[in-house]
């Protein structure tokens, strides 16, 4: 192909930003060095008028002078001082953007040395989403992570690849994690007497969701009823007996909100208060389905209750 076409000249290489600011201030300083120019022949001007006499020849000097001005301006190109002058704050807006870039942290968290701890370990962990179907998120391996370390999730800091993973909702794809990644924990385990106190509460948890267990079941017998599912001469009978286990669920949850609060924890103890809070935030949510359910079984009890009487009328 060469014998034919010969062979492409090499490209030189495009101008640095280095480059590209000589030029500009070689511009400058010529357009410059003519201004200077110009002031000095002005001021040359300038000193032969004075000491020229009054007459028809210091006018003429004066129009030579005038001409000599104009016909030196005349060179001087507005337009290319203005271009520079664009060029300049480009350039200036470009360095600007590059120190920007370099100074930029990525996020990388502040390590305070109190929050390393066992900086040493290193723990092998398979994360699984508890759906069957579902995939699992930052929320399953922070939890994974505080079985295996005694870390708190709420006082995890999880880096991968130099960025603080936050987004606890967020899938572990959509992240960037994947199987035989490493991430980096920092934190620090609560005292055992704090965490004897964590215990308590998990255990209270445990037996919340049992209770929210019975609750869905409830309703899930309840909604059967209300479409229709159930003959209508057993419809009475079914609704007295569900309103009997909503009662007593609802009982269920108000033991265990009494329990929650015979917890007293000290001060310090930030992990045990925040998994506290959130629980009774979550037995109060149920205890409002409870109330909810409970109304509405009231209510269709009262329906077959007028129907059955107007029937017999």
């Amino acid at each position: 192909m060469n014998r034919f076409f010969g062979k492409a000249k090499p490209k030189a290489p495009p101008p640095s930003l280095t480059d590209c600011i000589g030029t500009v201030d070689s511009r400058a300083e010529s357009i410059d060095k003519k201004i200077a120019r110009l002031d000095a022949e002005l001021v040359k001007y300038k000193d032969q008028m004075k000491k020229m006499r009054e007459g028809p020849a210091k006018v003429d000097a004066m129009k030579l002078g005038v001409k000599e001005m104009k016909k030196a301006y005349k060179q001087v190109k507005i337009d290319q001082i203005e271009d520079i002058q664009d060029q300049l704050e480009d350039m200036m807006e470009e360095a600007n953007e590059v120190q920007e870039a370099l100074s930029r942290s990525y996020g990388t968290p502040e390590i305070d040395e109190d929050d390393l701890e066992a900086g040493n370990e290193k723990h092998s962990i398979r994360v699984a989403s508890p759906q069957e179907d579902g995939e699992p998120t930052l929320q399953d391996m922070a939890v994974l992570i505080e079985q295996v370390t005694g870390v708190p999730v709420p006082f995890q800091k999880l880096i991968y690849k130099g960025r603080s993973l936050k987004e606890l909702e967020q899938p572990l794809s959509a992240l960037g994690v994947k199987n035989g990644c490493k991430v980096m924990l920092i934190g620090k385990r609560n005292s055992p007497e704090e965490e004897a106190e964590l215990k308590k509460l998990k255990d209270l948890e445990k037996s919340v969701e049992q209770i929210a267990n019975k609750l869905e079941e409830v309703n899930k017998e309840f909604t059967s009823i209300q479409k229709g599912f159930l003959a209508k001469d057993l419809q009475a009978e079914a609704l007295k007996k569900l309103d009997k286990r909503i009662k007593g669920t609802a009982e269920q949850f108000m033991k265990i909100l009494e329990q929650i609060d015979a917890i007293n924890l000290p001060e310090n103890f930030s992990d045990c208060k925040l998994k506290k809070k959130g629980l009774v935030k979550r037995v109060q949510v149920f205890l409002a389905q409870c109330d909810t359910i409970e109304g509405n079984i009231g209510q269709e009890i009262d329906k077959l209750q007028s129907k059955n009487l107007a029937l017999a009328e």
